[in-house]
Order: structure tokens, then sequence, then C-alpha cells
């Protein structure tokens, strides 16, 4: 188990939500940072803010004390790890493996047992809330280590987020966050058909939000999603789109499956956002859903 200090980070994947992450990492003034991404755009602007950039994952490992991984979906993080990016064969004792991506628990605790066998500790470290508050460092990350891991690794997640949370072993972080996910993307259903009925029975979109606010019917989902997104119709391409819910949705009913859970409500969403791919409204964000009903 780690013991060391942090002084070096390394970041592999610098997205929408990635960039402005290493970002508030630079800002912060502790660490020397190495970057990586596939676009040499975001990992520029960074190199300008003072990142030094790898040119592989694997060149990146030797520059690191804690390497962080912030990607698409489990495809590419075992890609960069077990396959092209070869990176699991770089790390060694001492090294901390931390992947903020979304991806499937199982693939966590293979990485977890793979670091160990090279005498490196891993953690999962998904993330939750909007690219606001990635840009403002107010993520919530759920984690999924060891203790010792955690207290290692904390002081630089506190950078990039307001409330970061000891779920459990290696994929717990994962488990609670496609959890959350699941009922987030079911609950967006749910207001987008309610705005949809709604209207249509005259009462006003703005009315209808802000009175159900008031009584059990508000959550975060009405607030911001529903408010900020549904409601005026914005579903601007460089947000969390179609794909990437599907995505997480699938990972979600994987996971129903095998404990052998009909879940019938995730069931439905995932035919929407389907219909919502097939339909041209893949790469804008999930609340696009809405669109679907409104033009039946």
């Amino acid at each position: 188990m780690t013991q060391g200090i942090i002084e070096r980070l390394g970041f592999i994947g610098l997205g929408v939500m990635g960039e402005p992450m290493c970002r508030n990492l630079l800002a912060a003034g502790k660490w020397q940072i190495t970057a990586f991404d596939l676009d040499p755009a975001p990992l520029a602007r960074l190199r300008d803010q003072g990142a030094k950039a790898a040119g592989s994952p694997e060149d990146l490992a030797g520059e690191a004390d804690m390497i962080i991984t912030c990607l698409p979906g489990g495809n590419e993080v075992r890609d960069v790890f077990f396959g092209s990016g070869r990176l699991i064969e770089r790390v060694g004792s001492g090294q901390i493996l931390v992947d903020m991506s979304t991806s499937p628990p199982a693939l966590m605790r293979e990485l977890a047992a793979a670091a160990s066998e090279r005498g490196a500790d891993f953690a999962d470290a998904p993330i939750a809330r909007t690219r606001q508050a990635a840009t403002d460092g107010s993520l919530a990350i759920m984690v999924g280590a060891d203790q010792v891991v955690f207290d290692a690794i904390r002081p630089v997640l506190s950078v990039m987020g307001s409330d970061i949370m000891h779920c459990g072993a290696a994929g717990a972080g994962q488990v609670i966050k496609i959890m959350n996910n699941m009922v987030l993307f079911q609950t967006v259903q749910a207001l987008a058909e309610a705005v949809t009925i709604a209207e249509g029975a005259g009462v006003d979109g703005q009315t209808l939000l802000a009175t159900m606010a008031k009584g059990s019917g508000d959550s975060f989902a009405l607030r911001n999603h529903a408010m900020k997104s549904l409601l005026p119709e914005v579903f601007p391409v460089q947000a969390f789109s179609v794909r990437y819910a599907a995505k997480d949705l699938a990972y979600a009913l994987d996971m129903a499956a095998e404990q052998g859970v009909v879940a019938s409500g995730a069931i439905n969403v995932a035919q929407r956002f389907e219909e919502a791919i097939a339909g041209g409204y893949g790469d804008l964000y999930f609340p696009v859903i809405r669109r679907l009903l409104k033009e039946t």
C-alpha cells in the first residue's frame, strides 16, 4: 500500500471534463503535471499553462507518482491500460492509478488486481455534475479504494471536486456513479414527459416546474436538466450527449442482468436513447429526448 508523497501527476484524457479538471490541478500549483491526449489542441492549451506534454500514455508513466485517466468509457480505459497504450506494463511500486472515467465495475477490479501485481495502487473515482462544475472545481467524486489509498489521493481530488466520497473497495465508486446516472436518466425522461403533457393540456411549462420544485416532485434534475435544458430546449453538442448517456445506461443494465433484476424503467429509457440516436440526436445533450415526445 502506498505511503509516498504525491509530487508528480499524470493526466490522460483532456476532453470536455478532463481539460478543466487538469487546469484546476495546474492552477493549484502543488504538483508537476504531465498530460496526454490524442487531440493536440487541449494539450497545447495546458502546455501553455505549465503542463508537460507526453507523447503517449506509456511515456507518461515514468513522469508521475499518480496517474489519472478521464476517458469516454470502459473501452478506452481498457485500451490505454491493456491495449495500445500499454500503460499497465509501465507502472510500478509506489505509483497510484486513478480512473475518473465512467467504466464497468468489473474492469475496475481487474485494473486493481493488475496494478497490485506490479506493486502499484488503484482507485476508481468517477465524477458527477456538470461541465461548469468541472471548471469550478465543484464536482462530486465517488471513490472506490482502500482507505490508505483514499487518504493519499484525497488532496488531489479535492482540487477538482467539492464532495469527495469514499464508497468502498475498488469498483464501488463506479457502482454508485452508474446507479446515480440510471436514476438521473429516468428522472429526466419523466420530466420530459411531464412538461410535454402539461403544455399539451394548456399549462405553461415554467409554471409546472416552478410549482413542482416546491413539492415532492422537486429534484436536482428538475432544477437543472429540466429548467435549464428541457424547457428552453437548449441541447448543446459539447455536453453529456445521448451517446455517452446510453453507454452509462448500458453499464447499469449489464449490472442489473448480473443481479437478475429486470430494470424496466432503465430499459424504457435505453430504448428512448436508441430512438434519439437513430433520429440524429446522438451527439446532443441527452435531455434532447424531449424532441422525440414532441415529434410523436
